[in-house]
């Protein structure tokens, strides 16, 4: 399905989305066991607890939970993370220009900005689509890779540009994964 590249604020479930060609996006989305059911929900319980800064918690709290390495981490396989940044790299300065990407053992990072009348639902859907086909064909399973959604946020100025794609690349460092980002594969 296609959808409106500049349609502004929009949800497909649970999460909030943007799509704007003017913007530049960071974007991130996980493996489907990443993060049990239950453990979201106790996530979400312990936030509903703290009131009004529950939401900044529970991101936060996925973060961490991520960067801990649940589920079954086959992004940690360089085949497998090969096939990621491949998908990416496929249409990048036709449908849209690449600007930072990490690929975590459960999960994933990209700085993005969507191009000419491609919009970003489409883009995460057609990467999760390719991915998740050649992963499993790769693993030999079935069934779903990714978890259904993804999150988005829009840059709001070069700081906070700057602050995203530093993110994206001290992620593997923030994770306890390697000491310095350059060792991160």
């Amino acid at each position: 399905m296609l959808h409106s590249p500049n349609r502004g604020w929009h949800a497909r479930g649970y999460l909030p989305h943007f799509e704007s060609t003017l913007h530049i996006q960071m974007v991130t989305y996980r493996q489907a066991d990443a993060l049990p059911k239950e453990g979201m929900e106790r996530l979400r319980s312990e936030c509903d607890e703290q009131g009004e800064n529950a939401e900044v918690r529970l991101r936060k709290g996925v973060e961490e939970w991520l960067d801990a390495g649940h589920g079954s981490c086959v992004l940690n396989r360089p085949e497998c993370a090969s096939l990621v940044v491949d998908g990416w790299k496929h249409f990048d300065g036709e449908r849209y220009q690449l600007h930072a990407w990490m690929v975590m053992p459960n999960h994933v990072h990209l700085i993005v900005q969507m191009l000419g009348g491609h919009a970003l639902s489409d883009a995460v859907e057609s990467w999760k689509r390719y991915t998740a086909t050649r992963i499993n064909r790769l693993l030999g399973k079935k069934g779903a890779f990714w978890l259904e959604d993804y999150w988005d946020r829009y840059i709001r100025d070069e700081t906070h540009y700057q602050n995203a794609v530093a993110y994206v690349h001290e992620n593997p460092v923030k994770a306890g994964l390697v000491q310095k980002a350059e060792d991160w594969a």
